[in-house]
């Protein structure tokens, strides 16, 4: 049995604080059971409970109100029956903040065709005997990435799952079919889906559990299919949207699938865009009116020796940092520009000691904690 968090009444709500005059942009504030969110805000990924590299004592400390975790890998590993009876991700994990959790959708994206870039680039192809074994209108078909043994996911049984993780922030399945993908073939997807996030919102009311859940609008980069997709989930009782999917092969794709996308969305609900979360893309896509972004770009691109400043990109592998007693950033208040020279930083990260990517991921995510709190003050002065 699931233990409820406050009753079967979601304390879920969503504010607008602030709508600027230059643009659809919106300074707003979700509320939830484990704390609050400021929007615009990004949010970290840890899929399997954790960022890489990356303690929950940090994350907590600097203010990562939002962090996203993967139902799909931690059903497989460690199980359900684990995270239950340590009373769910938050008990377990010692994560104090809101958590948001993916319905396993992008794994029957990420198994069947392999990687976005590489299907964006034309490289993906539908895959057999390895990871999705069959769709159909009951659910997926997965072989276990730990020991090859069927695992059937379904809207219900989806749900049900995040209702063991009590994440704060649940996602219905959906489908998520690739760029390439043919009008017909799309339009069907589309409908599978649909159908799809009824039934997981009608599991998911059975138990609210003090969770909300966000709709998945797809459609591709067809504007008629998004148009529809938007139309057909705000018609159900949904406390937020997620826009997923292909999203488009190029920014400006991106933007202009998005700019007809969010006129048909009510402004009343907060709205996330998922798997976006690079610098451009967040400058491009804050003044449409999106609230929140969840990438796990920052992270990676630290473990890469790539350091976001104020003043552009730092590259750690650069010659020029060898010698050099500063920090990433002069005047950073993260832990590690607080303690360590880029000079110290260069020289873990080329010995390929994991201390480096834990101090360098701390940096990009304290930078993007402090990039989102500009940007608010930004569209509070209405500059945005």
């Amino acid at each position: 049995m699931i233990e409820l968090l406050q009753g079967s009444v979601c304390p879920f709500r969503f504010e607008v604080l602030h709508r600027s005059s230059r643009s659809k942009a919106r300074v707003g504030r979700i509320y939830t059971s484990h704390g609050i969110i400021d929007t615009p805000g990004f949010v970290a990924v840890g899929t399997n409970g954790a960022i890489k590299g990356v303690d929950h004592h940090f994350t907590n400390e600097m203010g990562l109100q939002l962090m996203f975790c993967n139902t799909y890998h931690l059903l497989v590993q460690p199980g359900l029956d684990v995270i239950r009876k340590r009373g769910g991700l938050h008990h377990w994990t010692g994560r104090k903040g809101p958590l948001i959790t993916d319905s396993g959708g992008f794994q029957i994206f990420s198994l069947a065709y392999g990687s976005v870039t590489s299907e964006l680039k034309s490289r993906g192809h539908k895959k057999t005997g390895t990871g999705v074994l069959k769709i159909t209108e009951e659910g997926v078909l997965f072989r276990s990435y730990r020991d090859g043994s069927p695992l059937l996911l379904t809207p219900e049984s989806s749900v049900l799952a995040q209702k063991v993780l009590q994440s704060d922030i649940i996602i219905p399945l959906d489908e998520l079919p690739p760029y390439h993908t043919d009008t017909q073939s799309l339009r069907e997807s589309l409908e599978r889906t649909h159908r799809w996030e009824k039934r997981s919102l009608d599991e998911h009311l059975k138990q609210i559990n003090g969770q909300a859940m966000y709709a998945v609008v797809h459609g591709g980069v067809d504007h008629a299919l998004r148009e529809k997709s938007a139309k057909v989930l705000r018609e159900l009782p949904f406390d937020g949207f997620a826009i997923g999917g292909s999203v488009g092969k190029t920014r400006q794709e991106m933007i202009e699938m998005l700019m007809h996308t969010l006129d048909f969305l009510p402004e009343f609900l907060p709205r996330h865009l998922l798997g976006v979360g690079d610098l451009p893309s967040l400058q491009a896509c804050i003044p449409l009116g999106l609230d929140t972004f969840d990438s796990s770009y920052p992270t990676k691109a630290a473990r890469h020796g790539y350091l976001f400043t104020q003043q552009g990109a730092l590259k750690l592998k650069s010659t020029q940092v060898r010698l050099s007693e500063k920090p990433i950033e002069e005047g950073c208040n993260c832990f590690t520009c607080q303690r360590y020279t880029l000079s110290y930083l260069q020289h873990l990260w080329k010995a390929k000691e994991l201390t480096s990517y834990t101090l360098l991921s701390l940096h990009n995510l304290h930078f993007m904690v402090t990039l989102m709190e500009r940007y608010r003050k930004a569209i509070f002065d209405n500059q945005i």
